[in-house]
Formats: C-alpha cells, structure tokens, sequence
C-alpha cells in the first residue's frame, strides 16, 4: 500500500451523501469541510487518513468510478444497474431502501400474463429492456421519461411503467399499483476494479468495518 497516496469517494449528492457521512462518522472517519454549508469547493480532504471526498450526481457517480476518479463509489443500486458500468458492488449500505416495479392500472396485469407486446414508460430504459426481454422474454417498445413516469399510462402514452417503488402512495392516489417487482434497491458501496486491487487491504478494512455498523 502507498500511505501517500488518497482514497477518494464520489458520493450521490443529497440525501444519500448525509446518510453515507453519517455512517462513516460510526467507524471513525470525518470530513470537517463537507459539513460547511457555505462552502464551495468541489473536493474535501480527510488530511489525516488521506481520504478525499466529492459530491456527484448519481448518474454520474458509476463512471468517476469505472474510470478511476473515485476509487469508491456510494450510490443507489438503481442507479448502478441502469449505468451498467465496469465496477464491483461491494456493500449493501442499508438504508434508502425501496423497489424497482412494473406498475399499472389493474387490468394491464393480463398483458403482462400473456406477453403481448406492449409499451413501457420509465426514467430507466435499460433496467425496463434487460427485464423485459432477458428475464420476461416478452417484446415490448420502451418510451424514456425523465418526469413523472406514472402520467405514462394516465394519458395512454404506455401500457405500464417501470419505476422505484418506496411506498406505493403516488401510484394509489393515480389508479395504479405494483404488477410485478423487478428487484430490491438500496444505498451500495461501489470499487473501482483496479483500485481494489491496489488498495486491497484498505478497502477491505473499510468494508469490514462498515459491515459491523449495518443492521
């Protein structure tokens, strides 16, 4: 290991990012400059532990990892699954937990049980293809929404939608519901694959440490 060289972290901004500095705090590692709300830098450094910190959008997060610019990622599985990128998911975090669902009117049920072709609105085209045609083996046309994706089958632009579920209250009060779920989603721990290897036994410690604060 090089003690001089830094780990950096890109973290989703917001929410997520709190929820990660929170948890770091739990196994000791502190970034004092983070907590500044006035403050506009774009790179904060743990001097001591020769950590650096960068808040990313979570897009874009995967790819500073998969090209090195991170050597660790926090990000929502969602998000990694739709990236697709080059990187290895190392930890589930435990918290922003929710589902990634086929979601509908109650009678678009029969056109999922059937496999007819039909269309499918959503903010991830990729997740929506690969389980559609990988794991249904059902054809169908996939519209990309960047909004709110539950007008998809209000105004008859698609069938159903594929979008995270966390408690199903938007879709009741707009006559849809959960079809069919594609997988559970929460806050991940990403590694860029060479950095795992450089910094093998730092990542690991980190992650072993982590793991004991997560419930």
């Amino acid at each position: 290991m090089n003690d001089c060289r830094y780990l950096t972290f890109a973290l989703g901004k917001g929410r997520l990012a709190r929820k990660t500095l929170e948890l770091f705090e739990q196994i000791g590692i502190t970034c004092e400059e983070m907590k500044d709300k006035d403050s506009r830098k774009l790179i904060f450094v743990n001097e001591e532990l020769k950590l650096r910190f960068f808040l990313a959008k979570g897009p874009d997060v995967p790819t500073y990892v998969e090209y090195g610019a991170a050597d660790i990622g926090v990000v929502g599985r969602d998000t990694i699954l739709e990236e697709n990128r080059n990187v290895y998911e190392v930890l589930d975090l435990g918290f922003g937990k929710c589902r990634m669902c086929v979601c509908g009117p109650r009678e678009a049920r029969d056109l999922l049980l059937h496999h007819e072709r039909i269309r499918v609105a959503s903010k991830y085209p990729h997740i929506a293809r690969e389980y559609f045609y990988n794991k249904k083996h059902q054809t169908v046309d996939i519209i990309k929404l960047n909004g709110s994706v539950e007008l998809g089958p209000l105004v008859k632009l698609s069938d159903v939608i594929v979008d995270i579920v966390e408690t199903g209250g938007t879709l009741r009060e707009n006559g849809l519901e959960v079809l069919e779920e594609i997988c559970p989603l929460s806050a991940r721990m990403i590694v860029n694959p060479v950095s795992m290897q450089m910094e093998k036994e730092r990542i690991k410690d980190l992650i072993y440490r982590l793991r004991s604060q997560i419930v």
